[in-house]
């Protein structure tokens, strides 16, 4: 192996190589370098538009969330388990929270509309995250989004009814006892503010307290659709939630409950985007794949224009296998380099695009940031890397297998002769 290793060096860097294949050389390294790079700084880029994505649902929800195994029925929450679900390790704060269906009326139009219940401490989570000095809602208002307000036509002090579709039923089924009617009563209050978070939530989405919430969703006391979970600062949500399984696992919640992820929830969004970065590594890995081809005819001409070296190489006792080495560890040589190059390069540019944000959005008051977000992940560079060697070590084959047949050859005896 030191040998073929040795041989395909002197291959590659002699000074007296023939100029064309030095050409052909050096455009199937650009193009694997430029290849790499491109795939990877997209890829980045991709992840970054996920990563904005998942922080915008986590201002609001926790990375992981404990509702029922059907995802639609209240729970039980007490203190006591509050508490001991914040004392696994690496849970930073568990809060409880109420969200269903609602139908929200101002004075002129209404909508169908998702209302959110958030605990005190939950509330004050959501105003450190998103830089408001403000309280959004009190107990006896709430705070719709940005999209919602502008349908409805809601300001500041609008005041609004909000009933759940539950409530529509009861009294539908208390018809027929018109003095129960008079029992259920339909929850005012009034707008005290809007918010822009996520457009999912600005488009559908009502913040109130849970008290409030828990009235209008016709929940009982200490009755809540979940409980929020999230991360201490420096702990992974994976391993957070390994440690949530592995407690839930060992207690009578866990024939009820189940542990949900943000992912999950949100699996149509998640998997666009996922879909959407792997569909631009199939394309863009095709620039590869070209310039891999190129580096074949650079090494079958390789093969040609050494054909005296490989005679004197097999009067040495070179066979088959050794000769085809040569030339596959040539061939990998290349891949190697511009690979380790391009990751080098995307590293690089994703590096000072993340501290200094050079290259910005076309409208800054269309979007919430100013640059385009990356976020570079270890299993991408690996992935791409381990991907184009094995291009070009397969592209290699065939030059490797040419290079063995002509060394096997009797006309080489003639030309030595």
């Amino acid at each position: 192996m030191k040998t073929a290793l040795w041989i395909a060096r002197r291959f590659s860097f002699a000074r007296k190589r023939f100029r064309v294949i030095n050409v052909i050389s050096a455009i199937s390294l650009a193009g694997i370098v430029i290849g790499v790079s491109t795939l990877l700084i997209v890829m980045s880029v991709l992840n970054g538009f996920q990563k904005l994505a998942f922080d915008m649902f986590n201002t609001l929800e926790g990375e992981v969330q404990l509702v029922s195994q059907t995802g639609g029925e209240s729970i039980a929450v007490s203190d006591r388990l509050l508490k001991t679900i914040e004392s696994v390790r690496g849970v930073a704060l568990a809060e409880p929270f109420c969200e269903g269906d609602a139908i929200l009326s101002g004075r002129k139009k209404s909508e169908l509309v998702m209302l959110r219940g958030v605990s005190d401490a939950g509330h004050r989570e959501l105003m450190r995250r998103t830089g408001t000095q403000q309280p959004y809602f009190s107990n006896a208002t709430v705070s719709a989004g940005e999209l919602i307000a502008a349908r409805l036509e809601l300001s500041p002090f609008s005041e609004v009814k909000l009933f759940s579709p539950e409530l529509i039923s009861v009294g539908l089924e208390l018809l027929s006892d018109p003095f129960m009617l008079e029992a259920l009563r339909v929850p005012e209050a009034k707008v005290s503010s809007t918010f822009a978070l996520q457009k999912l939530f600005d488009d559908r989405y009502v913040l109130a307290s849970n008290e409030f919430a828990q009235n209008v969703l016709l929940f009982g006391t200490e009755r809540y659709s979940g409980i929020d979970i999230r991360a201490e600062q420096g702990v992974s949500r994976k391993e957070m939630l390994r440690n949530l399984e592995a407690w839930l696992s060992g207690t009578p919640l866990a024939k009820t409950c189940r542990l949900r992820t943000l992912e999950s929830k949100y699996r149509d969004i998640f998997a666009v985007m996922e879909l959407e970065k792997w569909a631009s590594f199939s394309i863009l890995m095709l620039v590869v794949l070209v310039a891999a081809l190129s580096l074949t005819g650079s090494l079958a001409m390789t093969a040609i224009d050494k054909q005296k070296e490989l005679f004197y190489l097999r009067c040495l006792g070179f066979e088959k296998p050794q000769f085809m080495g040569i030339f596959i560890i040539q061939g990998g040589m290349t891949g190697i380099a511009g690979t380790f190059t391009g990751e080098i390069i995307a590293w690089s540019v994703c590096r000072l695009q993340e501290v200094y944000g050079l290259v910005r959005l076309p409208s800054t008051s269309a979007f919430i940031i100013e640059a385009y977000p990356v976020s570079m992940k270890s299993g991408d560079f690996l992935a791409v890397g381990a991907a184009a060697i094995a291009l070009t070590l397969m592209v290699s084959l065939y030059p490797a297998g040419k290079a063995a047949s002509i060394a096997s050859s009797h006309s080489l005896d003639r030309k030595a002769d």
